[in-house]
Protein backbone atom coordinates (compact mmCIF):
# COMPACT_ATOMS: atom_id res chain seq x y z
CA UNK A 1 0.00 0.00 0.00
CA UNK A 2 1.10 3.54 -0.77
CA UNK A 3 1.03 5.74 2.33
CA UNK A 4 -0.52 9.20 2.42
CA UNK A 5 1.50 11.85 4.25
CA UNK A 6 -0.40 15.11 4.73
CA UNK A 7 1.66 18.27 4.40
CA UNK A 8 0.23 20.79 6.88
CA UNK A 9 2.20 23.85 5.73
CA UNK A 10 -0.87 25.58 4.32
CA UNK A 11 -2.66 25.15 7.65
CA UNK A 12 0.26 26.92 9.31
CA UNK A 13 0.03 29.68 6.70
CA UNK A 14 -3.59 30.33 7.68
CA UNK A 15 -2.66 30.35 11.37
CA UNK A 16 0.20 32.78 10.82
CA UNK A 17 -2.06 35.23 8.97
CA UNK A 18 -3.76 36.26 12.21
CA UNK A 19 -0.87 35.96 14.65
CA UNK A 20 -2.65 33.52 16.97
CA UNK A 21 -2.66 29.77 17.44
CA UNK A 22 -5.77 29.21 15.34
CA UNK A 23 -6.04 26.79 13.73
CA UNK A 24 -3.96 24.80 16.19
CA UNK A 25 -1.29 22.99 14.16
CA UNK A 26 -0.77 20.27 16.75
CA UNK A 27 -4.49 19.50 16.85
CA UNK A 28 -4.62 19.44 13.05
CA UNK A 29 -1.78 16.91 12.96
CA UNK A 30 -3.55 14.70 15.49
CA UNK A 31 -6.83 14.99 13.59
CA UNK A 32 -5.21 14.13 10.26
CA UNK A 33 -3.87 10.93 11.78
CA UNK A 34 -7.21 10.13 13.38
CA UNK A 35 -8.88 10.65 9.99
CA UNK A 36 -6.53 8.14 8.36
CA UNK A 37 -3.36 9.95 7.34
CA UNK A 38 -0.31 7.70 7.56
CA UNK A 39 2.17 10.50 7.96
CA UNK A 40 2.59 14.21 8.63
CA UNK A 41 4.90 16.33 6.50
CA UNK A 42 6.19 19.83 7.24
CA UNK A 43 8.52 22.13 5.33
CA UNK A 44 9.91 24.84 7.64
CA UNK A 45 11.28 27.52 5.32
CA UNK A 46 13.88 30.10 6.36
CA UNK A 47 11.32 32.93 6.41
CA UNK A 48 8.99 30.73 8.54
CA UNK A 49 5.95 31.84 6.53
CA UNK A 50 4.47 28.37 6.93
CA UNK A 51 5.53 25.97 9.67
CA UNK A 52 7.83 27.73 12.12
CA UNK A 53 10.94 26.29 13.69
CA UNK A 54 9.27 26.29 17.11
CA UNK A 55 6.46 24.09 15.74
CA UNK A 56 8.77 21.14 15.19
CA UNK A 57 9.26 19.89 18.75
CA UNK A 58 5.54 20.00 19.68
CA UNK A 59 4.65 18.18 16.48
CA UNK A 60 7.32 15.54 17.06
CA UNK A 61 5.76 14.84 20.47
CA UNK A 62 2.29 14.08 19.08
CA UNK A 63 2.81 12.52 15.65
CA UNK A 64 2.36 8.78 16.02
CA UNK A 65 2.60 7.78 12.34
CA UNK A 66 5.52 9.00 10.22
CA UNK A 67 6.97 12.45 10.79
CA UNK A 68 8.63 13.83 7.65
CA UNK A 69 10.54 17.13 7.59
CA UNK A 70 11.36 18.64 4.21
CA UNK A 71 13.84 21.38 3.50
CA UNK A 72 17.11 22.65 2.14
CA UNK A 73 20.02 21.33 4.24
CA UNK A 74 21.29 24.64 5.58
CA UNK A 75 23.18 24.54 8.90
CA UNK A 76 20.10 25.76 10.81
CA UNK A 77 17.86 23.21 9.13
CA UNK A 78 20.25 20.34 9.78
CA UNK A 79 20.56 21.31 13.45
CA UNK A 80 16.77 21.35 13.84
CA UNK A 81 16.27 18.02 12.09
CA UNK A 82 18.97 16.18 13.99
CA UNK A 83 17.77 17.63 17.29
CA UNK A 84 14.16 16.54 16.68
CA UNK A 85 14.86 13.26 14.84
CA UNK A 86 11.90 12.80 12.48
CA UNK A 87 11.37 9.40 10.92
CA UNK A 88 12.31 10.85 7.53
CA UNK A 89 14.03 13.93 6.18
CA UNK A 90 13.33 14.91 2.57
CA UNK A 91 16.07 17.12 1.17
CA UNK A 92 15.07 19.70 -1.44
CA UNK A 93 17.34 22.05 -3.45
CA UNK A 94 15.22 25.17 -2.83
CA UNK A 95 16.94 28.52 -2.55
CA UNK A 96 15.88 30.51 0.56
CA UNK A 97 13.36 32.68 -1.29
CA UNK A 98 11.66 29.92 -3.28
CA UNK A 99 7.87 30.13 -3.40
CA UNK A 100 7.58 26.34 -3.63
CA UNK A 101 9.73 23.34 -4.54
CA UNK A 102 9.84 23.32 -8.35
CA UNK A 103 12.80 21.19 -9.32
CA UNK A 104 14.80 18.25 -8.06
CA UNK A 105 18.44 17.88 -7.09
CA UNK A 106 21.17 17.70 -9.68
CA UNK A 107 22.61 14.68 -7.93
CA UNK A 108 25.50 14.44 -10.37
CA UNK A 109 26.86 17.92 -9.70
CA UNK A 110 26.09 17.79 -5.95
CA UNK A 111 26.84 14.12 -5.34
CA UNK A 112 29.67 14.58 -2.84
CA UNK A 113 27.83 17.33 -0.96
CA UNK A 114 24.70 15.19 -0.70
CA UNK A 115 26.66 12.12 0.31
CA UNK A 116 27.99 13.95 3.38
CA UNK A 117 24.54 15.33 4.30
CA UNK A 118 22.85 11.95 3.84
CA UNK A 119 25.44 10.22 6.01
CA UNK A 120 25.06 12.78 8.77
CA UNK A 121 21.29 12.31 8.89
CA UNK A 122 21.51 8.54 8.74
CA UNK A 123 24.05 8.54 11.55
CA UNK A 124 21.33 10.28 13.61
CA UNK A 125 18.91 7.46 12.82
CA UNK A 126 16.89 9.41 10.23
CA UNK A 127 15.76 7.96 6.91
CA UNK A 128 16.66 10.22 3.98
CA UNK A 129 14.82 10.99 0.76
CA UNK A 130 16.08 13.23 -2.05
CA UNK A 131 13.65 15.37 -4.07
CA UNK A 132 14.48 14.55 -7.68
CA UNK A 133 13.34 14.72 -11.29
CA UNK A 134 12.78 11.45 -13.18
CA UNK A 135 16.12 11.60 -14.99
CA UNK A 136 18.00 8.32 -15.36
CA UNK A 137 21.54 9.58 -14.69
CA UNK A 138 20.39 11.52 -11.65
CA UNK A 139 18.68 8.45 -10.22
CA UNK A 140 21.88 6.43 -10.45
CA UNK A 141 23.82 9.33 -8.91
CA UNK A 142 21.23 9.52 -6.12
CA UNK A 143 21.92 5.90 -5.30
CA UNK A 144 25.62 6.74 -4.99
CA UNK A 145 24.86 9.39 -2.35
CA UNK A 146 23.64 6.62 -0.05
CA UNK A 147 20.10 7.98 0.24
CA UNK A 148 17.39 5.57 1.31
CA UNK A 149 14.69 6.95 -0.97
CA UNK A 150 13.96 9.52 -3.62
CA UNK A 151 10.87 11.70 -3.88
CA UNK A 152 9.84 12.15 -7.49
CA UNK A 153 8.97 15.78 -8.25
CA UNK A 154 5.58 15.32 -9.90
CA UNK A 155 4.87 18.92 -10.94
CA UNK A 156 5.54 18.21 -14.65
CA UNK A 157 3.29 15.14 -14.52
CA UNK A 158 0.43 17.17 -13.07
CA UNK A 159 0.88 20.00 -15.56
CA UNK A 160 0.76 17.64 -18.56
CA UNK A 161 -1.87 15.26 -17.19
CA UNK A 162 -4.87 16.90 -18.84
CA UNK A 163 -3.06 17.14 -22.18
CA UNK A 164 -1.79 13.58 -22.41
CA UNK A 165 -1.79 11.45 -19.31
CA UNK A 166 0.14 8.67 -21.04
CA UNK A 167 2.99 11.00 -21.98
CA UNK A 168 2.80 12.68 -18.59
CA UNK A 169 3.47 9.49 -16.66
CA UNK A 170 6.00 7.79 -18.97
CA UNK A 171 9.23 9.21 -17.55
CA UNK A 172 8.01 8.61 -13.98
CA UNK A 173 7.10 5.00 -14.69
CA UNK A 174 10.53 4.47 -16.26
CA UNK A 175 12.18 6.10 -13.25
CA UNK A 176 10.31 3.72 -10.95
CA UNK A 177 11.65 0.73 -12.84
CA UNK A 178 15.19 2.03 -12.36
CA UNK A 179 14.65 2.73 -8.66
CA UNK A 180 13.27 -0.72 -8.05
CA UNK A 181 16.21 -2.21 -9.92
CA UNK A 182 18.90 -0.38 -7.93
CA UNK A 183 17.17 -0.49 -4.55
CA UNK A 184 15.92 3.06 -4.04
CA UNK A 185 12.63 3.53 -2.22
CA UNK A 186 10.13 5.69 -4.10
CA UNK A 187 8.13 8.62 -2.70
CA UNK A 188 6.38 11.26 -4.77
CA UNK A 189 4.91 14.70 -4.35
CA UNK A 190 3.89 18.06 -5.81
CA UNK A 191 0.59 18.93 -7.46
CA UNK A 192 -0.86 15.45 -6.99
CA UNK A 193 -4.61 15.74 -6.48
CA UNK A 194 -7.91 13.88 -6.60
CA UNK A 195 -7.92 13.98 -10.41
CA UNK A 196 -4.48 12.57 -11.12
CA UNK A 197 -3.40 10.63 -8.03
CA UNK A 198 -5.02 7.28 -8.83
CA UNK A 199 -3.61 7.24 -12.37
CA UNK A 200 -0.13 8.09 -11.13
CA UNK A 201 -0.22 5.44 -8.44
CA UNK A 202 -1.32 2.73 -10.86
CA UNK A 203 1.64 3.38 -13.14
CA UNK A 204 4.42 3.72 -10.55
CA UNK A 205 5.56 0.33 -9.35
CA UNK A 206 6.76 0.25 -5.76
CA UNK A 207 5.38 3.67 -4.80
CA UNK A 208 5.82 3.81 -1.03
CA UNK A 209 4.50 7.24 -0.09
CA UNK A 210 2.95 10.42 -1.46
CA UNK A 211 3.16 13.77 0.30
CA UNK A 212 0.23 16.06 -0.47
CA UNK A 213 -0.54 19.45 1.02
CA UNK A 214 -1.81 22.31 -1.12
CA UNK A 215 -4.41 20.37 -3.13
CA UNK A 216 -5.61 18.43 -0.09
CA UNK A 217 -6.13 21.55 2.01
CA UNK A 218 -7.93 23.25 -0.90
CA UNK A 219 -10.24 20.24 -1.24
CA UNK A 220 -10.86 20.29 2.51
CA UNK A 221 -12.46 23.73 2.13
CA UNK A 222 -15.25 22.06 0.19
CA UNK A 223 -15.36 18.50 1.52
CA UNK A 224 -14.06 18.86 5.09
CA UNK A 225 -10.74 17.56 6.34
CA UNK A 226 -11.88 14.10 7.43
CA UNK A 227 -13.78 13.40 4.23
CA UNK A 228 -10.96 14.76 2.08
CA UNK A 229 -8.33 12.53 3.66
CA UNK A 230 -10.60 9.53 3.11
CA UNK A 231 -11.07 10.56 -0.53
CA UNK A 232 -7.29 10.70 -1.07
CA UNK A 233 -6.81 7.33 0.64
CA UNK A 234 -9.43 5.90 -1.72
CA UNK A 235 -7.38 7.05 -4.70
CA UNK A 236 -4.40 5.10 -3.35
CA UNK A 237 -6.23 1.78 -3.00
Amino acid sequence: MTKLSVNINKVALIRNARGANYPDLVKIARDCEEFGAEGITIHPRPDQRHVRYDDIAPLKEVVTTEFNIEGYPSPDFMELVIKNKPHQCTLVPDLPGALTSDNGWDTITHKNYLRDIVARLQDAGIRVSLFIDPVEDRLYAAKETGTDRIELYTGPFAHQFNISREQAVTSFAEAAVICNKIGLGINAGHDLNLDNLSYFKKHISGLLEVSIGHALICDALYFGLKNTIQMYLKQLE
